[in-house]
């Protein structure tokens, strides 16, 4: 379908008011449009910059070659001295236009017939004429001409039943052909219906384009509304998540401040949890199997430099782990180690057959094979639709969660900035359906209202995850167990989240800058009073609590598996769920134990 007419980001200001706004569309062979908008809104003045009788303040309007237009404006600009006969047929002798099949048809639907008799005879004054009659002598007229495209202000106007009926059918079947094309503003539901393949809608200086007639374009732009409503409550939703997340959080967060917490309470009462853990426990050991990836007595070394030293890792399905550590601990070779991606120096590396592992680098290098295509396209390149939520979740769904607008996602690859690309690279991975996804630094370049997006994502996402990052937010935020590097070659858990790896930083800091000869945290313990007697109890109820928490977190992963075997059996399932209830209440309790005891220490 070729363009008859095309602008090209055109703009028009009347007075204060934009009416166009960097407008860009076009006229082709065989459209029929129906444009609709509120009152002065600028329909009328788009059909006249179409006309070429408004010039615009910006942009480019070309038309082909050779093209003839027609107008109908509300004005009708006839000559009043003039007879009926000549308004219609100009100099048209009567042997020309009585011999055409199609000018008798107009003038039937129109005027009468050929004798005109509904506009008083062909010798009649247009001057005496109601407004109703000069409509149809300006419309019976611009039929006969018979441009390549009519442009049509209000053509029902006056018009009665019989005469809209007479005329949706004729521009839809008699005139309607492949090299023509029609453009019409209306307030007339019905014909619109009847006649628009396409309808525009001027609002606000913009021009929305829907497929289809009034029904057509009713069910669309409530869909539209819909879909703006959903994003709008999404967002509103993120807020109420981030908010019920500050405050359901780990015991360490308690100390930060506690502005309006009764009305905070209120607002998310009845707010989920924002993940289900037992639920995607159970979907992720389907999916995973008993076995994820192992390190069985493990040494990792870069050259000379061994980092970790003959370590133990398990990993469970459907854990959720982030790691944490100074800088050249060996926090992402340790991820890459698991990856498979480096080789260990020693022990040994087990990966369950049903692993689908996806890995977030830091680099955007796996982009540059699909620089050239779109956005959508190099999404859908990986697959067109996953499983997400338990639902079918679309590439482009998926992608406007991600920030990725309809018009962005038919941007070029090439052309995206630094932190769009660091999202099509995640997308592009959650396309994959992995069940194993570790993320290296998956903050870089990316801005908090894409970070909450992404994390809502994962929420709904059953798999076992690894993250490295320095965000402290997004480790508590997305997993339920972190674990650190200190340089020391040991992978420690850290059951007080980040809070526990800074505490131990700190006294680490201490113990290095201090002369006296007692550890960092007796040292402290002493400033605060404490008895060298009550730091060794002390000591020794954190390492007690320490293995209370290994212990639970072992209970915690046998009951997982039995879960799994129980899967058929809802009673059983049911007890064993009751009994992971309870796991989780008795750590709670050992952690908020051990950081009593862990500040106490350190105070």
């Amino acid at each position: 379908m070729a363009n008859l007419i095309a602008a090209e980001r055109i703009s028009l200001a009347l007075g204060t008011q934009q009416l166009l706004d960097e407008v860009s569309l076009g006229v082709g062979t065989g459209d029929r449009i129906g444009i609709v908008g509120r009152n002065g809104g600028g329909k009328t003045t788009l059909l006249s910059v179409f006309a070429g009788k408004q010039p615009i303040d910006s942009g480019r309007l070309t038309r082909t070659a050779g093209l003839t237009v027609g107008v109908l404006t509300q004005q009708d600009g006839l000559s009043p001295e003039s007879t009926v006969a000549e308004a219609v047929l100009g100099d048209l002798a009567e042997h020309e236009w009585a011999g055409q099949a199609r000018v008798r048809e107009i003038l039937d639907g129109l005027l009468g017939g050929v004798s005109l008799s509904a506009v008083g005879g062909h010798d009649a004054l247009v001057g005496p004429l109601s407004g109703g009659e000069r409509r149809r002598v300006s419309l019976a007229r611009l039929l006969i001409d018979d441009p390549d495209v009519l442009l049509l202000d209000e053509p029902t106007n006056h018009l009665d039943v019989e005469g809209v009926q007479w005329l949706a059918t004729y521009l839809s079947t008699r005139r309607a052909t492949a090299g023509n094309a029609l453009v019409t503003i209306t307030h007339d539901r019905w014909f619109l219906d009847a006649v628009a393949t396409l309808t525009w809608e001027v609002v606000d200086g913009r021009v929305e384009q829907y497929e289809g007639g009034y029904a057509a374009y009713v069910l669309a732009k409530a869909e539209r509304s819909r879909v703006a409503a959903a994003t709008e409550d999404r967002r509103q939703n993120l807020l109420r998540k981030e908010l019920a997340w500050l405050r359901r959080g780990a015991p360490a967060r308690t100390s930060k401040p506690k502005f309006r917490i009764d009305a905070a309470n209120e607002l998310i009462k009845s707010e989920p949890d924002p993940r289900n853990e037992v639920e995607l426990v159970r979907f992720a050991t389907t999916r995973l199997g008993k076995d994820v990836i192992d390190l069985l007595d493990a040494s990792v070394s870069v050259g000379d430099r061994e980092l970790i030293t003959k370590q133990t890792w398990r990993l469970a399905p459907g854990e959720r782990t982030g790691i944490v550590g100074v800088n050249g601990a060996g926090k992402s070779t340790l991820l890459r180690a698991i990856a498979g991606l480096h080789p260990l120096s020693a022990g040994k590396r087990k990966e369950g057959r049903t692993v689908q592992l996806a890995f977030l680098t830091q680099e955007l290098r796996e982009l540059d094979e699909v620089m050239g295509l779109k956005v959508i396209d190099a999404i859908t390149e990986v697959k067109s639709y996953i499983m997400l939520e338990g639902k079918e979740t679309s590439a482009s769904s998926l992608a406007k969660r991600l920030g990725f607008s309809g018009s962005r996602q038919q941007t070029r690859v090439s052309d995206l900035s630094g932190g769009e690309r660091r999202r099509l690279q995640f997308l592009r991975l959650l396309m994959t359906e992995p069940n194993v996804l570790m993320l290296d630094e998956p903050t870089n370049d990316l801005d908090i209202e894409t970070l909450t997006s992404m994390e809502d994502v994962l929420d709904g996402w059953a798999g076992t995850l690894l993250v490295v990052s320095h965000d402290r937010y997004l480790l508590e935020r997305m997993c339920n167990r972190q674990v650190a590097l200190l340089g020391d070659g040991r992978i420690r858990e850290l059951p007080g989240g980040v809070e526990q790896f800074l505490e131990l930083r700190s006294a680490a800091t201490r113990s290095e800058t201090s002369t006296a000869p007692t550890s960092a945290s007796a040292a402290a313990a002493a400033s605060a009073g404490l008895s060298a007697g009550e730091v060794r109890e002390l000591r020794k109820t954190v390492a007690r609590l320490e293995k209370s928490l290994a212990r639970s977190a072992e209970r915690e992963q046998r009951l997982h598996q039995q879960l799994l075997e129980a899967a058929t059996d809802h009673v059983k399932a049911a007890e064993l769920d009751a009994q992971l209830r309870e796991v989780h209440a008795e750590r709670e309790q050992l952690e908020m134990g051990w950081l009593e005891a862990a500040e106490r220490l350190d105070d």
